[in-house]
């Protein structure tokens, strides 16, 4: 897809799936590797013709290609930080130069220091501002809930509803069973009003397989769509919500499969430190072809 607008050219929007090593899974994302002269309408209506959760806009700022300026674009808004589109934009600049390494990316969110190796396919690790996370009141809950169409007996007790912070905030919800994660039909608009009331930029709803694995879905209403198929900016902040907890895995990482019930399966490593805020968050990333 090109889009006018950037010093009188075409701006390439590049597409690559994160979280997967399959272009039919993980999470999509779109990739301008040069939004620099692009004002804001422009870059949200290119997020809106591609279609997917978010495009990453980045803007070089240095002379040797390490730094960049970097902005997301949902469809319908531009969003502080999000993981899959960071993944994907590293990904996407360690392929197009031939070269991998580390960046650092500044954000609305902040400094996110980015790691690419040189594999086939290529992964990026990224780390997060410093996380922070308090627990939901009941009243977050009730609303919550009622927008999910769950009910309090639905929450699985070991896991207490949290409101995550590692860019964005996220509603933190443990699942009872595998099978109410799986049975994803909530109020599309009623989950987006308590989101939008409450600063939540997605409802991170999860399970908890064993000490080393979640399985995990993110409701995503504000930004259009219904569901986020792998979501790095809420791993990151359910490292942080395991480091509040103490629940920090052993060895310092966990994996979160997500976009299983949707059929685009992705997998994250989050790393999470007892004495660090920060939180790593890792994962492949493919170009999807066309």
């Amino acid at each position: 897809m090109t889009a006018s607008g950037h010093r009188g050219d075409m701006t390439t929007v590049l597409r690559y799936a994160s979280f997967t090593s399959d272009p039919a899974g993980g999470n999509p994302a779109g990739v301008v590797l040069d939004a620099r002269g692009l004002d804001d309408d422009t870059l949200l209506g290119i997020a809106a013709d591609v279609g997917y959760s978010e495009t990453a806009f980045l803007n070089p700022t240095d002379t040797d290609g390490q730094r960049y300026g970097l902005r997301f674009f949902s469809p319908l808004a531009e969003v502080a930080f999000c993981g899959h589109a960071t993944v994907a934009a590293a990904v996407a600049l360690a392929e197009h130069h031939g070269r991998s390494g580390r960046l650092v990316f500044d954000t609305p969110a902040g400094a996110v220091p980015v790691t690419t190796d040189g594999g086939r396919p290529a992964a990026a690790t990224l780390t997060s501002v410093p996380s922070r996370s308090r627990p939901a009141s009941e009243e977050e809950v009730t609303d919550a809930l009622a927008a999910l169409r769950w009910s309090r007996e639905d929450l699985d007790p070991a896991w207490p509803p949290h409101v995550s912070f590692a860019g964005n905030d996220h509603l933190i919800l443990g699942a009872r069973t595998r099978e109410r994660l799986a049975r994803l039909d909530y109020d599309f608009d009623a989950l987006a009003e308590v989101s939008r009331e409450r600063g939540w930029q997605t409802t991170q709803l999860f399970w908890s397989q064993d000490e080393g694995t979640v399985h995990s879905r993110n409701p995503f209403p504000l930004g259009g769509v219904v569901e986020d198929p792998a979501t790095g900016a809420a791993a990151a902040a359910f490292g942080g919500y395991l480091r509040a907890v103490g629940r920090v895995p052993r060895p310092r990482g966990i994996r979160i499969i997500q976009g299983e019930d949707m059929g685009r399966r992705g997998e994250l490593l989050v790393g999470v430190g007892p004495d660090d805020p920060r939180i790593r968050v890792s994962g492949h990333a493919v170009r999807i072809p066309g």
